[in-house]
C-alpha cells in the first residue's frame, strides 16, 4: 500500500493519488524539466504498489503533457514547450535561442534528385529539373524538435549542402551562395499521424501526432529559393503565427 502522508479525497482511486504526488514533486523540483524518472520498479517499491497502478498514474501524467514516454528510453519529466514563431523572416536557430536552448541540426542525408510534381510547382522548376534535397533533424538542447526535408533548385545552388554540412545553418549557407537575405512567401500546417519512421527520430509514441509545416521561402527578387516539410514533436513546440509584413513598408499583409 502506498506510504504517503496524503490520504487522499474520499473514493480517490490509488492511481490518481500517485500521479498527483508525483506531479508535487516534480514542481518541487525533485524532477527537473528533462530529467529521466526513476526506473518503474524504483516507483512502484516507493509507494508499495504493483507496477499496473504506476502504469495507469504515468499514463495520466503522459495525457496531460506532465512527461513523456520513450520506448527503450525510459519516461521523462516534460520541458517547457517552445514558442516557434512563423512570419517573414523565420529561423530556426533563432526560435530555439530565443527560448534560451541550443539549437542544432543532425543531417540525416543529401542527394540531387528530380523534382516531383509538387516540388517542381512550389519552385517554379519544370517536373524533373535536379534539385537538392537535405533530410535533416532540427534539435534544441540535443533533444529532436522536427525532421525536415528541404529542396532547392540544383542549377542554383548546387554544392550548397556542403556549406550546409559546414556551417550547420541553411540561412548561412545560402548566404554563402550570394542570397543576403530571404523571406517566408507562404506556410501551411497541419497536423498528422507520423510514419513509424518519423515517430523513431522524433522519440515519440506513433500514436502522438506531429505538427507538419510546408513553406515556400524567396528571395528579394521574388523567386523561390526553398521548399521545405518539416514535421514538429507537437509536445515539444507549439507554432506561433506571427503578422506578414510587406518587406518594403513594413505594412501587415491582409491587416
Amino acid at each position: 500500500m502506498m506510504q504517503d502522508d496524503d490520504a487522499g479525497a474520499p473514493g480517490e482511486a490509488l492511481w490518481s493519488r500517485i500521479a498527483r504526488r508525483l506531479e508535487a514533486d516534480m514542481r518541487a523540483g525533485l524532477y527537473p524539466p528533462g530529467e529521466r524518472m526513476p526506473a518503474e520498479a524504483l516507483l512502484a517499491e516507493r509507494f508499495r504498489i504493483n507496477r499496473h497502478t504506476l502504469r495507469r498514474a504515468m499514463a495520466s501524467l503522459a495525457e496531460r503533457g506532465l512527461v513523456r514516454i520513450e520506448q527503450g528510453r525510459g519516461t521523462f519529466v516534460q520541458e517547457e514547450v517552445i514558442d516557434y514563431a512563423i512570419g517573414n523572416r523565420t529561423r530556426f536557430s533563432q526560435n530555439v535561442a530565443s527560448a534560451n536552448r541550443l539549437p542544432g541540426h543532425r543531417i540525416l542525408r543529401t542527394e540531387e534528385i528530380p523534382a516531383d510534381r509538387a516540388v517542381a510547382r512550389r519552385l517554379n522548376l519544370r517536373v524533373g529539373a535536379p534539385v537538392i534535397l537535405i533530410e535533416v533533424i532540427s534539435e534544441a538542447d540535443g533533444r529532436p524538435l522536427g525532421y525536415g526535408r528541404h529542396y532547392l533548385p540544383a542549377k542554383r545552388f548546387r554544392g550548397v549542402e556542403a556549406h550546409y554540412r559546414e556551417l550547420r545553418s541553411l540561412t548561412q549557407a545560402l548566404k554563402r551562395m550570394g542570397v543576403e537575405d530571404y523571406r517566408r512567401f507562404s506556410t501551411r500546417i497541419t497536423a498528422q499521424v507520423p510514419t513509424r519512421e518519423i515517430a523513431a527520430l522524433l522519440k515519440q509514441p506513433v500514436t502522438r501526432p506531429v505538427l507538419q509545416t510546408e513553406n515556400v521561402d524567396v528571395d528579394a527578387d521574388g523567386r523561390a529559393i526553398e521548399y521545405g516539410i518539416t514535421r514538429f514533436a507537437s509536445d515539444r513546440v507549439q507554432l506561433l503565427v506571427e503578422p506578414f509584413r510587406d518587406a518594403e513598408s513594413g505594412d501587415v499583409i491582409g491587416g
